[in-house]
């Protein structure tokens, strides 16, 4: 939980916070998430959602297309001595991730979105008080 704002370097690497870096491991998988972001998950939590995944109906052409866009854009990182992974470009691109970064710790995972797309969203959690109200009392939270 929390939220950073960071940067990437010229070699399209980003330092992991390191409240952050101790739940995700040494290894974790690095795709697009269901927002304008991108996502981090620990080698366990991906081994969680595969098996979810696994279960979609292959019958299904919309849930192969799901499939296709989960695994289609995962990359395995390693976390180097520094806590830092290196985001591939097409990762950047279809975040639109040029340099500055928010870094959110999201239950069990971790969100990167372009600091321009995060502020200038709906996506970016920004929610009237009235929704906040009515999905906390909603979900009991």
């Amino acid at each position: 939980m929390g939220v950073y704002q960071n940067s990437i370097d010229a070699k399209n690497r980003l330092i992991i916070p390191a409240k952050f870096r101790d739940e995700l491991g040494y290894k974790c998988v690095l795709t697009r998430g269901l927002d304008q972001c991108l996502v981090i998950y620990p080698m366990s939590t991906w081994a969680e959602q595969q098996s979810k995944l696994a279960a979609l109906p292959r019958s299904d052409e919309k849930a192969r297309a799901f499939l296709r866009y989960m695994y289609a854009n995962a990359v395995e990182c390693e976390i180097d001595k520094q806590g830092r992974i290196t985001l591939p470009q097409y990762l950047k691109d279809i975040a639109e991730v040029e340099k500055d970064l928010v870094t959110i710790g999201m239950l069990d995972r971790v969100e990167l979105w372009s600091r321009d797309v995060y502020e200038n969203s709906e996506n970016g959690g920004k929610l009237s008080p009235d929704d906040f109200k009515r999905i906390g009392e909603t979900y009991q939270v």
